[in-house]
Order: structure tokens, then sequence, then C-alpha cells
């Protein structure tokens, strides 16, 4: 695309803009290239309009903006914009040819639940044959299946990254996406320009209160996606969907708490080997199971089932699909080991209302004693939420492993003292407090018996631990792997 045609593609004035070849667009001073247009936001700590020189530099040829600071003069063609994080994104989704125009797009949004929905639903729509892909947190997949990871630690990408993506799997001949739009993503425009065919909601409980300041603004961002959307998939048993019927011109519901709805889950059994349960649906009534754990996840199944069937799967192929589902790495992941250690899972879950559900569901299937390890982000995260954690550690699990967990720039000492105050306000001293998280993993391992559950919250996939002054490479999975290795009956 050239210049000219971009900014009328943005409808802003072109016709004494010079006739430049368009590459691609981005925010990032350190991104620009040679044909790139820059895009500079005004953020919390920088002013895209610093970089102007450097961005000439680099090659770029433009600059989309909302105003130059006074004193400041821009060396490239400088185009005002009302957004320039919307600019950012339309013209992302501009360069990138509207991709998401050539497929058919699910979003899944919500506080707990959208990550496994996410994988349920493109395992659903994959094994029914639609060449599916995936944007989620765990990372991203071509139809090919193969795993891979953006280079940025964002819950979705910055727009040029969606974009890009998206028309990666038109190339590659997907049929369909799936995308967890976080509330950030929502906020910050990274997926404004996306033609969403299906949004899903799946529940809404306090978090990222540090950026979105009250519950009401962060269910204003997550309620975009289903306002967005041609079908929504909504959760009947959640108190915010009543404030979203009617917002999409086509709508469906699902429950599996016993209410109203057109996707209904009834007689449901957890078992050793997974969930049974049968489904009452618009599409009839049939047996299911799903070979997870946890009977939360009944209302991810039915909710990626309701999105699929929009898209035409029938029942007997999300019959066939959920039996073949293997689960989603750090989503309640069972580590390998011998059968006679102690059972160990790991699992993303850094909520008190997803802990309070995790250890629930562990507490079932349980013969021993259950043990949690748990910390609390840092930085700019909800710090709200810490003593609420330590709460709920130790009233549902005999014991409880308080540690690091991406403390940044907010002193750990200070985050994990929160955690105590939770668990000893609530009289309960049930708690050991390991600042190190490996240290605190292998320490926990060792001292679990056979027929015990070690239940590590609040890393699941993720691949870096942030610390004060480091980030350091982290795999979860690993490090309990490393410590089950040397574990024996005697650890205690």
């Amino acid at each position: 695309m050239r210049l000219q045609a971009l900014a009328a593609a943005l409808s802003l004035p072109h016709a004494s803009l010079p006739d430049l070849p368009v590459r691609g667009v981005t925010h990032n001073a350190d991104w620009a290239g040679p044909g790139d247009v820059f895009v500079a936001i005004r953020g919390a700590r920088f002013d895209g309009h610093s970089f102007l020189d450097r961005v000439q530099q680099a090659g770029a040829v433009a600059v989309l903006g909302e105003g130059l600071p006074d004193g400041v003069a821009s060396p490239l063609p400088y185009l005002r914009v009302p957004d320039a994080r919307a600019a950012l994104a339309d013209a992302a989704a501009a360069l990138s040819g509207h991709p998401s125009r050539e497929l058919w797009v699910v979003g899944v949004t919500g506080t707990d639940g959208k990550t496994t929905t996410a994988w349920l639903t493109r395992h659903l729509l994959r094994a029914a044959g639609l060449q599916t892909g995936l944007l989620s947190t765990v990372g991203y997949e071509l139809p090919d299946g193969e795993l891979r990871h953006f280079p940025a630690h964002f819950t979705t990408p910055e727009a040029p990254q969606v974009q890009a993506t998206l028309r990666e799997l038109v190339t590659a001949g997907a049929d369909a996406a799936v995308l967890e739009a976080s509330s950030h993503a929502l906020a910050l425009d990274r997926v404004r320009g996306v033609a969403w065919a299906v949004a899903v909601w799946t529940h809404l409980s306090r978090e990222h209160l540090d950026f979105h300041g009250t519950v009401e603004n962060y269910f204003a961002e997550k309620r975009k996606l289903i306002e967005r959307a041609r079908c929504a998939v909504l959760n009947a048993d959640d108190p915010w969907t009543a404030r979203l019927t009617g917002l999409a011109p086509q709508e469906t519901t699902y429950s599996a708490e016993g209410a109203a709805a057109d996707w209904k889950a009834q007689a449901i059994e957890e078992k050793a080997q997974g969930l049974t349960f049968r489904v009452a649906s618009p599409l009839g009534e049939f047996q299911a199971g799903l070979p997870m754990i946890g009977r939360f996840n009944v209302a991810n199944a039915l909710a990626a089932m309701a999105a699929a069937a929009q898209l035409g799967v029938t029942a007997e192929q999300l019959i066939a699909g959920l039996a073949s589902f293997r689960g989603v790495p750090g989503r309640m992941e069972l580590v390998p080991g011998r059968e006679t250690a102690p059972r160990v899972i790991v699992d993303f879950t850094h909520t008190p209302p997803s802990l309070e559900k995790a250890l629930a569901t562990l507490r079932t299937t349980t013969p021993g004693q259950l043990w949690v390890l748990l910390g609390s982000a840092g930085g700019p995260r909800d710090p709200g939420k810490r003593a609420p954690l330590g709460e709920v550690a130790t009233r549902l699990a005999d014991h409880a492993v308080f540690t690091e967990e991406d403390c940044r720039d907010t002193p750990l000492a200070d985050i994990l003292r929160e955690m105590e105050r939770g668990a000893q306000e609530a009289g309960r001293g049930n708690f050991t407090t390991i600042a190190d998280r490996a240290e605190a993993i292998a320490w926990t391992i060792r001292r679990a018996q056979p027929g015990d559950t070690v239940l590590l919250a609040g890393k699941g996939p993720e691949d870096t631990l942030e610390r004060a002054h480091e980030t350091i490479s982290w795999d979860e999975v690993a490090r309990a792997q490393a410590a089950l290795a040397t574990w024996t009956p005697a650890g205690r």
C-alpha cells in the first residue's frame, strides 16, 4: 500500500502527501524501519513525539498523532488523528488487507476461563474439519498446530501483530480463528478492526483494577466484544450477563448451574478420568465426556460447543471433539511423574475466585493432603487480591506456601506480608513463606506424600519470572519434574 492510499483508508487528507510505499505501522520507535508509518502515542511514561528524529533516521515515511506538542516540529509528514491508538489499529488492519473479513473469528472474553474456552473452541472447530488458528495467552497457532510465542509479554499482542497474525492465518489456508480478547486489548484498541463472527462471555470478577480503576470500567471494556460481534454466546450463570443481553444481533446462552439457557449441562459427574454430563441444546440432547479435571470446565465446554455450533459444527462432531481434547498447557496440567509420587498440577489460576474453584475441585479427587503454592503479581497489578488469596489458600488447602510471582517493582516482602495477613486475619496458620519460587517448589514437593496433591498456582505456561531487577527464564512444569525426580516418601 502507498502512503496516499493509507491516508485515504483512514479518512485523512492525502492529496499533498508524497506517493511513497508503506511497509508497515508501529508505535514502538525501536521497531520502526524503512517504509514504516510511526504512530506517536502519548503514554503514561513516554510521549511518542520524543522519538520522531529517531524514526526518521530508521527510515519511517510518515507520522500519525493527535497533535504535535508545543515547540516540536515533525521531520516527516504528520497526519493528525483524533485517537492515536485507534489509528494504529485501523492502519494495521488496512495494511494487512483486513484479514479477519476472510475468516470466521471467534473472540473469548471474561475474567476466568478465557484460555480453556478458547483452546476448546479451537479444538472443536479443528475436529470438525475447519482449518483453525488460535491467539491466546499460551501463544498462537497456525492451522499446522505448532505453538508459537510472541516476543512481547502481552495477553493479546498489539494491533499490528494481531493483524499480521490473522493475515498469516489466511495465507496458511485457515477457515477460522479463535482469539482471547483481554480487557487491556479491548481498552487499548489492540483488537480494533477485527470482524468478530462470535463473541463468548465466560465470567466477570474483580481483576486489573490498577488499570481500569473500577469494576464498572473493567466490565465496560469487556462489553465492547459483545457489542461488536454478529453473535454473542453468554453465560447465564454470570450476573453481569443481564447487562449484555440484546447487544449483539444474535445471541445464545449457556448454563452449567441450572439457570434457564439454550445450552444446559445436567447430571454432571466428575470421575478420575474426567467429566461426563448430559447436554440439552438447540442441537438436541446428548451425552458428553471431557477428559479434564474440574467441574467448572463444564461451563467452558458448553461455551465452546455453543460457539462452534454457530459455525456449523454438529452434535456428533461436538461429542467426538470433546472426547479427544487433551487440555491446555498450564491449565490444570498434570506434571508427569511416578505413580507412587504425589500428584503435581500446574495451573495459571491467580484470582481468589479461580483459586477457590481449583482447590475445591482438587479436594474432591485427593485422598491425602492438599498443598498449594502461590504468589501474587506486583508492579501495577491490583493489590487488593493479595490478602484474599492468602485466605482462600489456607481455608481450602491443608498447607499453603507463599512465594514470588512476578513481583516487578513492588517489594516482594510487601506482597508476601499481605498474603500472610489474609491468612492470619482468618485465624489460620497453616502456611509457610519461601521467597524464592524454585526453592519453594522443591520444598513443597519434597514434603508431599503418596496420595497428596500439590497445586502450583499462578505461573501456568509463562516462560519468564519477573523480579525487581531481572527477568529470568521459567518453566514451571520442568521445575516440578526436577523436584519429582528426587522425591522420596521420607521427604518430610
